[in-house]
């Protein structure tokens, strides 16, 4: 039937299933906010933008079922910012 697209039914599931994904919770307790996903330049103008709004990890994710990312070879990551408490400003 043809080379799918990247627009195909799996990578749609595989980007819902990725919406799913917010928040975490680390081995010592903090919890972090998911703010950005994807690769490629986009990757690194919101890293650069993260970093403004504090501690940021940056996570490599597997882009098995993205089939764009799979044949490009493209590497996709997460980045979390550090869910710092809310101070309330006088």
């Amino acid at each position: 039937m043809g080379e799918q697209s990247c627009d195909s039914q799996m990578s749609q599931e595989k980007m819902a299933q990725e919406e799913l994904v917010r928040d975490k919770v680390d081995e010592n307790g903090v919890k972090w906010r998911k703010v950005y996903f994807g690769g490629g330049i986009h990757f690194e103008n919101w890293l650069a933008q993260a970093k403004e709004l504090g501690e940021v990890q940056v996570e490599e994710v597997s882009p098995e079922g993205l089939e764009c990312f799979e044949k490009s070879g493209e590497k996709l990551f997460r980045i979390w910012v550090k869910d710092e408490p809310a101070v309330d400003v006088i």
